[in-house]
């Protein structure tokens, strides 16, 4: 009788065993077919701009609900951003020309819910403070405004963007700032491999969710937006925003859970970056930097080289790219370097499985 227990035991043992083997199995063989891109960064550094141009190379690309909705987002921010701009005038203390006084004032004083209608009713005001030499000069002092750099995109753009008819192309959209709130995971697939991009907001308040998502990542993606080595914090105005991204790279490439991970880092808005040099010291920012200040090649090696070494150690490569998320064949040449790069580092952990 007790021999008999014995066996069934045994043989309910070896059955168990043999499923947790299959399912163990299973886990490697999705894990081998399965790579897993994690990508971080700051606020406004670019990270939903990647996002936005792996739907639009990968994906569908954007369908009419999602049009729809950019179209409102963008004739918003077009008034929005346009009085931060108004109001940057007085912050800056610097003036309209005389003519153009009291349609500040009345743009100012308009209020602007969510309304296409209302919209297009300002856009003659908006075209004539754009074209106002004060107004100019504020825009290009903007730094210390919170407006986004991509905001002339839209004003040159108003009589498009306010018709009533108005349908946002791609570029528009990828021109679109709106923050990330939460995670945004797409997926796709390439050569019988599943691509997995999560992007996570890079606002102070949105970081805490990023230990979720540590688990099986492949390759660490790191996005730095060359351009704001002038601008403030939009959370706090008293720190430097490419000093907080790279004391957040610091940070984060040296955790225990990405301190043997290759990382691939991408410093974007390089368009933006060169234009910017040519009218905004680097030195003034970041006194060690001692090349010319309109010499962009060794104004972007200075600041990738401080970053690589932040996160530089013998367990792990660091590769880097210069990218403008808004240039979507600038962005493919990109990813096919990355994807040579993150299936060798996915092809040799799991060898080692």
């Amino acid at each position: 009788m007790g021999n008999k227990k014995n066996k069934a035991k045994k043989k309910r043992l070896e059955e168990r065993n043999q499923v947790l083997e299959q399912e163990i199995e299973k886990e490697k063989e999705d894990l081998e077919k399965t790579v897993k891109l994690l990508l971080l960064g700051t606020g406004e550094s670019g990270k939903s701009t990647f996002i936005k141009q792996i739907r639009l190379i990968f994906k569908s690309g954007f369908d009419e609900k999602t049009r729809e909705l950019y179209k409102h987002t963008i004739q918003l921010n077009l008034v929005k951003d346009t009085k931060s701009l108004v109001t940057g005038m007085n912050t800056l203390d610097i003036d309209f020309e005389p003519e153009n006084m009291s349609i500040a004032r009345e743009f100012f004083n308009t209020e602007v819910k969510h309304c296409t209608h209302e919209t297009t009713e300002l856009k003659e005001m908006i075209k004539t403070l754009w074209e106002d030499k004060g107004f100019k000069d504020c825009f290009e002092k903007r730094s210390t405004l919170q407006v986004p750099d991509t905001h002339y995109y839209y004003l040159d753009n108003i009589d498009r963007i306010t018709q009533e008819d108005y349908k946002p192309t791609d570029q528009d959209i990828l021109y679109c700032r709106i923050p990330t709130s939460g995670v945004t995971v797409v997926d796709f697939e390439v050569e019988k491999k599943l691509w997995t991009i999560v992007d996570v907001g890079g606002q102070r308040s949105e970081r805490r969710k990023w230990i979720h998502q540590f688990d099986d990542v492949t390759v660490l993606g790191y996005v730095v937006a060359l351009s704001e080595y002038d601008q403030k914090l939009f959370e706090d105005e008293g720190i430097n925003r490419m000093k907080e991204s790279m004391g957040l790279f610091e940070s984060t490439a040296n955790n225990e859970f990405f301190e043997t991970l290759d990382c691939i880092i991408l410093f974007n808005k390089i368009d933006l970056f060169e234009k910017k040099l040519k009218k905004v010291s680097l030195k003034k920012w970041f006194p060690g930097y001692t090349g010319e200040d309109d010499d962009s090649e060794s104004a972007k090696e200075f600041i990738s080289s401080e970053f690589i070494e932040l996160g530089k150690n013998n367990k792990r490569s660091i590769h880097h790219f210069y990218t403008c998320g808004t240039d979507t064949e600038n962005i493919k040449t990109v990813i096919q370097s990355m994807q040579k790069i993150i299936l060798q580092v996915h092809q040799n952990t799991n060898s080692n499985l």
